[in-house]
C-alpha cells in the first residue's frame, strides 16, 4: 500500500512538472530582434523557380509574416529554454539574389545549424562575418552558387561538427567556384578538430592533402572531390577509426597505395575514381564488411583482384574500370550478390563469356554458355541478380548473348560495347522491361536485327547499334511509335541505304548519329524534327545542296555532314539563326561559295570546320560575335583575304587552321589581337610576306608553357534523359590534321592533346630574320618555318624551347652556324635544317648525335658526322656542293619533311596508314619544284 501511494504521487508529481514546462515553452516566444533579423534576411531576395535544382523544392520564406511568432515559420528553430532562433533550414528554398556583409543573417548569434544550400545567391563571395556565428556546429552552403575565395574567418568556427561548402551538384559537369587556400584548410582543422563531416567537392585548393587531417579522430566523412590535390596521399586517414565515408576522386595528380585495412574498418564508401592510386588491391581489402561502394575507375592499379573481393558481401556499387587489373571476373565477384551497380571496362580481364552474371539451377559452369533455354528461360538462382548497371566496355568477351538475359528484370543500362560478342541480338533481350540505356557498339554482331522491335522496350531511351556486321532494317512502320522514350539512337556502319522511316515518329529523338552507311540524300520529315540536338551523317553519299530547311532544327547543338559529296552553298542561316549550335563540320565535301557571313551576337559556335572544300571570298569579321569559338578550320579551300587578326579578339580561340589558302600579304595585327588561348596556328601554303610578325608573336602567352587550366577545352555537352540515368553526355571530338616529326597526323581527339602547342608558317614567302621573341613561347612542341625565304642566322634562343619535338627551318636562305644552344632541346627528335646556307661543324653531342644526314644536306658549308665530309680541322676534304643548287623560294608548295599520312585514333590507340616515304632523289624534288613554279601553283 504505501509502495502504491509513493507511485501514485511520483507520477502526479511528474504530471504536475510537464504541464509545467509545457506552460513555460508555450510563454517563450521568438526574441524581438531576431524575428526582425530574419524578416529583413527575406526582402533583400526574390524566389525563382530556377534557383534550386531539388525538384522537390518550395520558398519556404514567403509563408514568414510579423504577425506570427518566428519560432513557427518554416525552416526556423528554436531553443526550448531561452527562445533564442539556433536553427536556419533554407535549403531548396528557391531563393535567388545576393549575400553579403550586411546581411542581417550575422545578428542571429545562437545559431547552432545554418543550411542555405541548393539555392542561387548569384556569385556573391562567402561574407566574412560568417566567422562571427561562434556557434554553429552544423553549416552548410552547397550549390549556393557562391564564388571565390573561402573567407579564413570560416576557421574561427571552432565548434563545427560538420562544414559542406561544395560548389555544384544536380550537375552534369560542375564546376569550381570556390577556391580554399591550403593554409586556411590546415587552420580549419586544427581548430575544429572535432569535425565530423568535411565535404568541399569541387573547391579548388591546389595543394598536397593536409597530414593533419589524420588527427580528426571524430571524422565519419571526408569528401575533396577535384579539388586539384596532388602529391603523396597520407595513408593514415584510411585508418581513422570513425571513418565510413571517402572520397577523394578526381584529383589526377594525387598519388597513393591502398594500405593494409585492419579487421575493425567500418568504410562504407571509399571513392578514388581518376586520381593517380597505383599498385594492387590488399588482401585485407576483404575485412571492409561494411563497404557499400567502391569507384577506383581511372586510377594506375594493377594485378589480379584478391579472393577475399567475396569477402564484401554488402558491396552495391563497384567501379574498378580503366585500370591494368587482370585475372578471371568470375573469381571475385561471384558472392557478391547485391550488387546493383558493376563497371569493369578497360582492363586485361581474361573472361571470355558472361556465364558468372547468373547461375542457373542443375546447370554447371561449362555446361552455362552452351545452352539454348529457347524463349522460357529458368530463373538465375544465384550470382548477379539484382544488377541495374551492367557495363562490360572492352573486356575481351565473346561468344553470344545468352537467352537467361531476360532474367536480369532489374536491368536499366547495360554496356557490352567494345568486345567480340556475334552471332543475332536473342529475342530474350526484348524482354528487359526496365531497360533505358542499351549500347552493343563494336561487336561482331550479325544476321537481320528488325529496328521496330526495340520499340517494345517501353523505358528506352537509348540504343546504340554502331559498328556491327549486322543489317539493319526498318521493318514495318510500327503504329506506337510515336509512344516511344527514345532519345539517343546510334546506327552508324550499320549497312543503311536510308533513314528508317520509323524515325519520324519518335516524338523525343535528340540524338542521331548514321555516320559511315550508305544514305545519298535526306527525307523531308527530317526538318520536322525539331527536338535533335545532335545530327551527325558523316561519310555517307549524300549528294546536292543542303537545304535551307535544316535552320528548323531549331535545338540543334551538333552536325557533322563531313565527308560527303555535297555541293552548293553552306546555309547562311547556320550562323545567323541556329542559336544552340555549338559545332558545324562540313569538312571533305564539295561547297562552294563564300563562307556564312552573318552570325548573330549570342552564337554558341565552339567549332567551326569547313576545311577541304572549294569555298571562297572572304572570312566575316562577324565571327567575333561567337565569343565562345575554340576552334576554327577552313584549311583547302580558296579564301582570298589578308591575314584575319580580328580573330585574335575572341577570348577562348584555341585553334586556327587557315592553310592551303589564297592568304596573303604581310602580318601586323594591333596590340589587342593577342589570341589568349591560342595552342596551335597553321598557316602555311599561302603567301603571307614580309618578315616575320615578332610583336604579334609576343602576344601568344599562351603558348609559353603548356597550361591545361588555361587552355583545355570546354566543349562537353549534356542532356537530360528519361529515367533513373538522369545525365546523358555527349563531347564532341575535335579533329585536326598536322605534319609533325616528318608525317602528316590526324588528331582524332583534340581535346586530349592541349599540351601539343604549335606553329606551322611553311610555305608561304616571309623573309627576313627569324625573330628572338619565338624562343619565349617555351611551351611549343612544334615549329615549322620551312620553304620561305628567311635570312640570317638561326637565333640562339630557339635553345629555350625545351619541349619542343620537332624544328623545320629547311628550304631558306639561312646562314652562320647552327647554335650550340640547340643541343639542350633534349626532346627533339626531328630536325631539318636542310638546303639553306648554313656552314661550321654540325654539334656532335646529345640530341645531335641521332639525326641522319638529310637533317643538314644542302648546306654547303656545313661538315662534321653524320655528313661525309669532314671539318677542315679534322683534315677532311671541303664539302662539294651539288651539281645544281636551290635558290629559287618563291614557291608556297614544296615540303622538306617526307610525305606520309597516319590516323590517331581516339587516345592515340589507333594506327593505320600509308606511307609515301622519300620516293624520289634530291635532284628530281629540284626538278620538280621549278616545274610547279613554272606552271604557276
Amino acid at each position: 500500500m504505501e509502495f502504491r501511494c509513493s507511485f501514485a504521487l511520483s507520477i502526479h508529481f511528474l504530471l504536475l512538472y510537464s504541464l509545467f514546462s509545457f506552460t513555460v515553452t508555450c510563454l517563450l516566444s521568438c526574441h524581438e530582434d531576431e524575428s526582425y533579423a530574419l524578416l529583413q534576411f527575406k526582402k533583400k531576395f526574390v524566389i525563382s523557380k530556377f534557383a534550386s535544382y531539388n525538384p522537390s523544392s518550395y520558398p519556404k520564406i514567403t509563408s514568414w509574416n510579423a504577425s506570427t511568432d518566428c519560432c513557427s515559420w518554416i525552416g526556423i528553430q528554436c531553443d526550448n529554454q531561452t527562445g533564442h532562433v539556433i536553427t536556419l533550414d533554407l535549403r531548396s528554398s528557391q531563393i535567388h539574389g545576393t549575400m553579403d556583409a550586411n546581411s542581417t543573417l550575422f545578428h542571429l548569434k545562437h545559431l547552432q545549424r545554418l543550411d542555405l544550400s541548393d539555392n542561387d545567391f548569384n556569385y556573391s563571395q562567402i561574407p566574412s562575418r560568417i566567422g562571427e556565428l561562434l556557434q554553429l556546429r552544423y553549416l552548410n552552403l552547397s550549390g549556393a552558387n557562391y564564388f571565390g575565395e573561402i573567407p579564413q574567418e570560416v576557421s574561427h568556427l571552432s565548434k563545427l561538427l560538420s562544414l559542406d561548402l561544395c560548389s555544384l551538384f544536380y550537375s552534369p559537369k560542375p564546376v569550381n567556384l570556390l577556391s580554399f587556400k591550403a593554409s586556411n584548410l590546415r587552420t580549419l582543422i586544427q581548430n575544429s578538430n572535432n569535425l565530423e563531416i568535411l565535404r568541399l567537392n569541387y573547391v579548388t585548393i591546389s595543394s598536397s592533402v593536409p597530414d593533419i587531417f589524420t588527427s580528426l579522430t571524430s571524422l565519419k566523412q571526408l569528401s575533396l572531390y577535384n579539388c586539384d590535390l596532388y602529391g603523396e596521399f597520407p595513408s593514415g586517414i584510411f585508418h581513422l577509426p570513425n571513418l565510413r565515408y571517402l572520397d577523394f576522386g578526381n584529383n589526377q595528380n594525387l598519388i597513393g597505395k591502398l594500405p593494409e585495412f585492419p579487421s575493425s574498418g567500418q568504410i562504407s564508401m571509399l571513392q578514388l575514381c581518376s586520381t593517380s592510386f597505383y599498385g594492387t588491391l590488399p588482401a585485407s581489402i576483404g575485412n571492409l564488411k561494411s563497404l557499400k561502394w567502391l569507384s577506383i575507375s581511372q586510377c594506375k592499379f594493377s594485378g589480379s583482384i584478391p579472393s577475399s573481393f567475396g569477402n564484401l558481401s554488402e558491396l552495391m556499387f563497384l567501379d574498378v574500370g580503366y585500370n591494368n587489373f587482370k585475372g578471371n571476373l568470375a573469381s571475385f565477384l561471384v558472392n557478391l550478390t547485391k550488387l546493383s551497380i558493376l563497371r569493369v571496362g578497360y582492363n586485361e580481364f581474361t573472361t571470355n563469356t558472361i556465364s558468372w552474371i547468373c547461375k542457373l539451377p542443375g546447370i554447371n559452369d561449362l555446361e552455362l554458355d552452351r545452352v539454348n533455354i529457347g524463349y522460357h528461360s529458368p530463373f538465375c538462382s544465384a550470382n548477379l541478380t539484382q544488377l541495374s548497371v551492367l557495363s562490360l566496355r572492352y573486356t575481351n568477351l565473346s561468344g553470344q548473348i545468352p537467352s537467361w538475359i531476360m532474367n536480369l528484370t532489374n536491368l536499366a543500362f547495360m554496356d557490352l560495347s567494345g568486345n567480340n560478342l556475334q552471332g543475332e541480338i536473342p529475342n530474350s533481350l526484348f524482354k528487359l522491361e526496365n531497360l533505358e540505356t542499351l549500347c552493343l557498339t563494336n561487336n561482331l554482331f550479325e544476321g537481320e536485327l528488325e529496328l521496330s522491335k526495340f520499340l517494345m522496350l517501353k523505358m528506352l531511351a537509348s540504343v546504340e547499334l554502331s559498328f556491327n556486321n549486322f543489317s539493319l532494317i526498318s521493318g514495318k512502320n510500327p503504329s506506337n511509335a510515336s509512344l516511344s522514350h527514345i532519345q539517343v539512337l546510334g546506327l552508324g556502319s550499320c549497312n543503311l541505304n536510308e533513314f528508317p522511316n520509323f524515325l519520324q515518329d519518335l516524338a523525343e529523338l535528340s540524338y542521331l548519329y548514321m555516320s559511315n552507311n550508305n544514305v545519298n540524300s535526306f527525307p523531308s520529315w527530317m526538318w520536322g524534327k525539331t527536338s535533335l540536338q545532335r545530327l551527325y551523317v558523316s561519310s555517307n553519299s549524300l549528294t546536292g545542296n543542303i537545304s535551307p530547311l535544316i535552320c528548323n532544327l531549331t535545338s540543334l547543338m551538333h552536325l557533322d555532314l563531313s565527308f560527303n559529296n555535297l555541293t552548293g552553298q553552306v546555309p547562311l542561316c547556320l550562323g545567323s539563326s541556329v542559336q544552340s549550335l555549338q559545332t558545324l563540320v562540313l569538312k571533305g565535301n564539295q561547297l562552294i561559295g563564300s563562307i556564312p557571313q552573318t552570325y548573330m551576337t549570342a552564337s554558341a559556335l565552339r567549332m567551326i570546320d569547313l576545311s577541304n572544300n572549294n569555298l571562297k571570298g572572304q572570312l566575316s569579321k562577324e565571327l567575333v560575335n561567337c565569343r565562345m569559338l575554340e576552334f576554327i578550320d577552313v584549311s583547302h579551300n580558296q579564301i582570298n583575304d589578308s591575314f584575319p587578326c580580328w580573330l585574335g579578339i575572341l577570348p577562348e580561340l584555341k585553334v586556327v587552321g587557315l592553310s592551303d589558302n589564297n592568304l596573303y600579304g604581310p602580318i601586323r595585327c594591333p596590340a589587342i589581337c593577342t589570341f589568349p588561348k591560342l595552342h596551335i596556328i597553321d598557316l602555311s601554303y599561302n603567301y603571307f610576306s614580309g618578315s616575320l610578325p615578332s610583336k604579334t608573336i609576343q602576344n601568344w602567352k599562351s603558348m609559353i608553357a603548356s597550361n591545361e587550366s588555361q587552355i583545355k577545352y570546354e566543349l562537353h555537352s549534356n542532356y537530360t534523359l528519361s529515367g533513373s540515368f538522369s545525365w546523358w553526355s555527349d563531347s564532341y571530338s575535335y579533329s585536326f590534321t598536322i605534319s609533325n616529326k616528318g608525317i602528316t597526323l590526324l588528331y582524332q581527339n583534340l581535346q586530349n592533346f592541349y599540351y601539343l602547342i604549335v606553329i606551322d608558317l611553311s610555305s608561304n614567302k616571309f623573309s627576313g630574320e627569324i625573330p628572338d621573341v619565338m624562343g619565349d613561347l617555351t611551351g611549343l612542341v612544334l615549329l615549322n618555318l620551312s620553304n620561305n625565304m628567311l635570312s640570317g642566322s638561326i637565333p640562339s634562343s630557339l635553345g629555350n624551347l625545351s619541349n619542343l619535338e620537332a624544328l623545320d627551318l629547311s628550304l631558306n636562305n639561312l646562314s652562320g652556324k647552327i647554335p650550340q644552344q640547340l643541343e639542350e632541346l633534349t626532346f627533339l627528335s626531328k630536325l631539318n635544317l636542310s638546303f639553306n646556307n648554313l656552314s661550321g661543324p654540325i654539334p656532335q653531342t646529345k640530341q645531335f648525335g641521332t639525326f641522319q644526314s638529310n637533317s643538314f644536306e644542302g648546306n654547303e658549308g656545313l661538315c662534321g658526322k653524320p655528313l661525309s665530309n669532314r671539318c677542315k680541322d679534322d683534315g677532311g676534304s671541303p664539302f662539294a656542293p651539288p651539281s645544281t643548287s636551290y635558290n629559287d623560294q618563291d614557291s608556297g608548295v614544296f615540303v622538306g619533311f617526307d610525305w606520309k599520312v597516319f590516323l590517331i585514333g581516339y587516345g592515340g590507340g589507333l594506327l593505320a596508314g600509308v606511307a609515301l616515304g622519300r620516293a624520289f632523289g634530291h635532284e628530281v624534288l629540284r626538278w620538280l619544284l621549278r616545274f610547279i613554279l613554272v606552271i604557276g601553283y
